[in-house]
């Protein structure tokens, strides 16, 4: 079992930034592909990003490209999402996720899930 949780979400005014962090337990960290997703109102759950435990893959959504940096720190078991640039339409709950496979959207969803935060932009 991994043991996910999440922190840093919050309340940002459009174009502002916020980092996600999600600090994982269990399992040995570095075994797992690690990735965030987001599920807004009313919309399925969708991909944002994903890294391997090398760190030198990193796979991202559209919609993220270019403003959304993901990072992780196998010492620290815990994986990262740098969001610049917010836009409302980027106000979701974001969800991390691991999995023993690459995490890039296509695919089985991921093994293991945290709780989410809640990250909200306001216009």
């Amino acid at each position: 079992q991994v043991q996910l949780v999440e922190s840093g979400g919050g309340l940002v005014q459009a174009g502002g930034s916020l980092r996600l962090s999600c600090a994982a337990s269990g399992r040995t960290f570095n075994n797992y592909y690690m990735g965030w997703f987001r599920q807004a109102p009313g919309n399925e759950r969708e991909f944002v990003a994903g890294i391997s435990w090398s760190t030198l893959s990193k796979t991202y959504a559209g919609s993220a490209t270019g403003r959304f940096t993901i990072s992780r720190d196998n010492a620290k078991n815990t994986v990262y999402l740098q969001m610049n640039d917010l836009k409302p339409e980027d106000t979701a709950i974001y969800y991390c996720a691991a999995h023993v496979a690459k995490i890039s959207g296509r695919g089985p969803p991921p093994d293991y899930w945290g709780q989410g935060t809640q990250v909200t932009v306001s216009s």
